[in-house]
C-alpha cells in the first residue's frame, strides 16, 4: 500500500506524521511548567479517541500524541534529578564509568552512573547519571566501563543563565544527567574491578592507537576526531578554527563519515559476489548490499559515539536497506521522517540540542533542493557547489539562534574540506583503524599517510578563519526572526517554477538587520553577568561599551571570558568594546580577561592591580575620569597612598553617572576602604550599588549601606558557592536599610536601565525572562 493510498483512508503520510510529532514535541520545550501527569494521561487518551473516530483529525492527534509524550518523558527526566533536599551532601556510591575520561590541568572528568547510594549510612533510592570530576589524582585510571566505590558531593545540574550563552541545565537534561559533583578524599574510594567486554574501552584504545603512530600530536588529536569522535585533545582554538570555517561538523563524526562506512560495506559486498558468485543463488546481492551497508554504517557509528547526525544517518540507512529487502521502494523524505520519528520517540529531550535540528533541517533542504540532473565529475561538482550554498544559506537562521555567530567563509570551506576530509582523509584513517584492530603492524603507513593530508588540510583551515567574515556575529535572535528567515530560505530554494523566489531573501531582513534600542544621551544600561562566583559588567551608553571584570578561568581551562562575557557582548549587539577595566588580579574576577582582550584587542585596559595580569594593563587611580554620551564616568579608588594595601583593597571602584541614575562598582573592597568610597561619592540621586566582595562578612558595614543609600543593589556570587556568600548577616543590613538586593546566583544575568528622564529599573532577570521546564 502506498503512502497516497493510506493517505485516502485518512491516515497521515509519515512525512506529515513526523512534522506533527515533531511540532507536538516541540512546544513542550517552550513551556515554563509542564503539565501535570494525569492530564498527559487525559490528553493522549483523547488523542487515541480522535485518531480511531474522527479519521481528518489524525495529524492532530499525532501531535496531542507528540505533546503528551513528550511531557511525560520532560517530566520523568526532571524526577530523576538529585532530590532537592540532597544537594550539595555527600554520598558513598558505587556504579561505573561511562565513556570517554576528560584529563585537564587540576581535573579528570567523566560520566558516572551510580547504581547504588548510600547516604550517611544508609541506602537511599537513587541512581542515575552524574558528571563527576576528580580534582586530586585519581587512585587508579577511570577506564571506560569500570566498577568504583567513591564518596562524591553531588548537586542537581545547575548552570549560568545570560544573554547569549549557552544552557548547560538543558544539555543535561538532554544528555541524561541527573547530578554534578566531585569525588572527595576518602580511603574507601576504590576501583572495583573492569568489564571484560567494553565498547568505550575499545573506542578509547583506538585512539591511542592512532595517537602513538602519529608523530604529530595535534594532527594525531584530529584524526582521532575524525575517526572515533573523541575530540579531548582538540584545544579551544582549534574549534574556534572549526567554526570560522563552518566545518565543526566534520569534527565529531558527520553524517558523510557514516555514508562513506555504508559505501564500503556495499564494496565489500561487491567483493565478496565477485569471488564467489555462488552466492546469489542463496541470497540475491541487493539485498545482500543494503543489509552489508547497514551493518558497516552501524558498526561504525556505534564505535564513533553515536552522536546526533550518526544516528540519523544510521536510520536514513536502516530505512533504505529495509525497503530493498521488502522490495519496495522509498524516497529521501521518506525515510528522513521515519529516522525523525525514530530518534524523538526514543528521546524527545533529543530535540534540546543543537545537532538535531542542525542534522534534520540541513538533510531535509538538501532532499528539498537537491536533484540529481548531470552524472560524472561535472554533475558531482555541480551538486557538491549547491549543497554548500543551500546547506550555508538553509542553516544559518538556526546557527545564529543557537550559536550567536556565523560564518561566511563557510560555504568555500565546506566546497574544499567536505570531499577531502570524507572522501580522502576518513578511509584513509579508517583503513588504518581497521588496521589497528586485525594487524596492527600494517596500521601505521595508512595513518601517517592520513597525518600529512590532515596536516595540509587544516593549515589551509588556519589560513581562512583569518579571511575577513570568518566569524560573523549578531545580536540576539528573537523567534520570530528565525521563523521568518527558516520561511525565507525555504522560499528561496522552492523548485522552479515558484513564482517571486527571490522575494524568500526579504524575510532574512529581521534576522541580519535588528532593530536596535539604544540608550538615549545621558542615559545607560547595566548587565550584571551571571558567572558564578566572580563577576562582570557590562555598562553601555548610547556609542560605546564597558566591560568592567571578566569572571573566572578555572585550571579545567574552562574560561567566563570566553563562555558568558564575550557572547553576551555580541547578543547585546555591542560589537566594539571602548574600555575593560579589571578591578583587581583575583581569577574570580581577571581570570577572563586575556578572551576579552582578544577579542576586542582596540579596547582601552585598566586595573587595580595591572602588575598581577597577563595582559598589559594601565593603573587605575582615584581621579581618573571621562565622558561619554552624556554619562559621566570616575574612579573613586585606589588612591595612589592605597597601592600598597591589600589586593581586594586595589580594586578599581568605578562610578558611572547619567542625567537621572547612578551605578557603583565596587569590586571586592573591604570595610577599610569603604569609608573612603562614600566620602568620595557626591552628591546625586541614590546609586545601584555592585555588593562589595560577593556580600562577605568583610564588606557592606551598616555604615557604608547607611552612607550611600542604594536605591538597590547586585551581588554577583556562584550557587551554593563554598563560601557562603553572600553571608546572612550581610543581606540582613541591606534589609534593615530597605535595600532591594538581586543575586545573580538566583536571578541570572540582571539587565538594570538607567534612563535619562525617568527612575532607574530592573529591566530583566535572565533565569526568570527565559524561564523553561528544565531550569531550576
Amino acid at each position: 500500500m502506498t503512502n497516497a493510498d493510506t493517505s485516502r483512508q485518512g491516515w497521515p503520510s509519515v512525512v506529515t506524521a513526523a512534522l506533527a510529532l515533531l511540532v507536538g514535541m516541540a512546544i513542550v520545550q517552550w513551556l515554563p511548567l509542564l503539565p501535570p501527569r494525569w492530564f498527559m494521561g487525559i490528553l493522549a487518551t483523547a488523542a487515541l479517541i480522535m485518531a480511531w473516530r474522527l479519521p481528518r483529525l489524525r495529524a492532530l492527534a499525532v501531535l496531542l500524541l507528540g505533546f503528551a509524550w513528550a511531557a511525560w518523558y520532560g517530566s520523568s527526566a526532571m524526577a530523576a534529578r538529585l532530590p532537592k533536599a540532597w544537594e550539595g551532601q555527600d554520598f558513598q556510591v558505587t556504579g561505573r564509568v561511562v565513556g570517554l575520561a576528560q584529563t585537564r590541568a587540576g581535573a579528570t572528568s567523566v560520566q558516572f552512573q551510580v547504581e547504588h547510594a548510600t547516604r550517611d549510612g544508609q541506602a537511599i533510592p537513587w541512581h542515575g547519571r552524574a558528571r563527576i570530576s576528580w580534582y586530586a589524582q585519581p587512585s587508579a585510571q577511570p577506564e571506560p566501563c569500570s566498577r568504583w566505590q567513591l564518596l562524591l558531593r553531588l548537586r542537581r545540574p545547575r548552570g549560568t543563565i545570560n544573554p547569549g550563552g549557552a544552557d548547560s541545565e538543558r544539555s543535561a537534561l538532554a544528555r541524561g544527567i541527573a547530578a554534578v559533583g566531585y569525588v572527595r578524599d576518602d580511603p574507601g574510594n576504590q576501583r572495583l574491578g573492569v568489564a571484560t567486554w567494553c565498547l568505550d574501552r575499545l573506542r578509547g584504545s583506538l585512539a591511542d592507537g592512532i595517537q602513538s603512530r602519529v608523530r604529530n600530536p595535534h594532527d594525531a588529536a584530529l584524526l582521532r576526531a575524525f575517526t572515533v569522535g573523541d575530540t579531548r585533545g582538540l584545544e579551544q582554538h582549534d574549534w574556534e578554527v572549526a567554526r570560522a570555517n563552518g566545518i565543526s561538523h566534520l569534527i565529531a563524526i558527520s553524517g558523510f563519515h557514516v555514508g562513506v562506512a555504508a559505501v564500503f560495506g556495499v564494496w565489500l559486498c561487491h567483493a565478496l559476489y565477485w569471488l564467489w558468485p555462488g552466492l546469489a543463488v542463496r541470497c540475491p546481492r541487493v539485498q545482500a548490499e543494503a543489509i552489508s551497508a547497514l551493518a558497516s554504517a552501524s558498526a561504525y557509528g556505534t564505535l564513533a559515539g553515536l552522536g546526533m547526525p550518526t544516528v540519523r544517518t544510521m536510520l536514513m540507512i536502516g530505512a533504505f536497506a529495509l525497503a530493498r529487502c521488502s522490495r519496495r521502494a522509498t524516497g529521501s523524505a521518506h525515510a528522513l521522517a521515519l529516522a525523525l520519528m525514530a530518534i524523538l520517540l526514543m528521546n524527545p529531550t533529543a530535540m534540546l540540542e543543537a545537532g538535531f535540528w542542525l542534522s534534520f533541517v540541513g538533510v531535509a533542504f538538501l532532499i528539498l533542493c537537491m536533484h540529481a540532473q548531470e552524472r560524472g565529475l561535472r554533475g558531482f561538482l555541480r551538486e557538491l557547489t549547491l549543497g554548500q550554498i543551500v546547506m550555508t544559506v538553509a542553516l544559518l537562521p538556526l546557527t545564529m539562534w543557537f550559536f550567536g555567530e556565523a560564518s561566511l567563509v563557510g560555504a568555500l570551506s565546506n566546497l574544499v574540506a567536505v570531499p577531502f576530509v570524507s572522501f580522502v582523509i576518513v578511509p584513509c584513517a579508517l583503513l588504518g583503524m581497521l588496521l589497528l584492530i586485525v594487524c596492527p603492524p600494517f596500521a601505521a603507513p595508512f595513518l601517517r599517510v592520513a597525518e600529512w593530508l590532515t596536516h595540509a588540510q587544516w593549515w589551509l583551515l588556519e589560513q581562512t578563519a583569518t579571511w575577513p567574515g570568518a566569524h560573523w556575529y549578531l545580536p540576539a535572535v528573537k523567534p520570530w526572526a528565525l521563523l521568518f528567515a527558516t520561511l525565507g530560505a525555504v522560499w528561496l530554494f522552492m523548485p522552479r517554477g515558484v513564482p517571486l523566489r527571490m522575494l524568500g531573501a526579504l524575510l532574512f531582513l529581521p534576522l541580519l538587520w535588528p532593530v536596535r534600542h539604544l540608550p538615549a544621551t545621558g542615559a545607560f544600561q547595566a548587565w550584571a553577568l551571571d558567572v558564578g562566583q566572580g563577576l562582570a559588567v557590562v555598562v553601555r551608553t548610547r556609542d560605546h561599551a564597558l566591560v568592567y571584570d571578566a569572571g573566572a578561568r578555572y585550571p579545567s581551562e574552562y574560561d567566563l571570558g570566553a563562555a558568558v562575557v564575550v557572547p553576551s557582548l555580541y547578543a547585546l549587539g555591542i560589537d566594539r568594546l571602548d574600555m575593560l577595566m579589571i578591578s583587581h588580579a583575583d581569577n574570580d574576577h581577571a581570570g577572563g580577561a586575556p578572551a576579552v582582550a582578544a577579542a576586542f584587542p582596540a579596547a582601552q585596559r585598566y586595573s587595580g592591580e595591572p602588575g598581577r595580569l597577563r595582559v598589559p594593563m594601565a593603573q587605575c587611580v582615584a581621579g581618573q575620569q571621562w565622558e561619554w554620551d552624556g554619562v559621566h564616568f570616575r574612579v573613586l579608588s585606589p588612591t595612589t597612598a592605597m597601592l600598597n594595601a591589600s589586593a581586594n583593597d586595589h580594586s578599581c571602584v568605578l562610578l558611572v553617572e547619567g542625567r537621572a541614575g547612578r551605578l557603583l562598582l565596587t569590586g571586592d573592597i573591604a570595610m577599610d576602604t569603604e569609608p573612603s568610597v562614600a566620602a568620595s561619592l557626591g552628591p546625586g540621586p541614590r546609586p545601584v550599588l555592585q555588593v562589595p566582595h560577593h556580600g562577605s562578612k568583610s564588606s557592606s558595614s551598616a555604615e557604608f549601606i547607611a552612607a550611600i543609600q542604594p536605591e538597590l543593589a547586585v551581588v554577583s556570587t556562584g550557587w551554593r558557592n563554598r563560601f557562603g556568600h553572600p553571608r546572612p548577616e550581610v543581606m540582613q543590613r541591606y534589609a534593615a536599610a530597605g535595600v532591594p538586593v538581586f543575586n545573580t546566583a538566583v536571578d541570572g544575568a540582571v539587565q538594570i536601565d538607567f534612563p535619562a528622564t525617568a527612575p532607574t529599573h530592573i529591566v530583566a532577570r535572565w533565569r526568570l525572562l527565559q524561564r523553561r521546564y528544565w531550569r531550576e
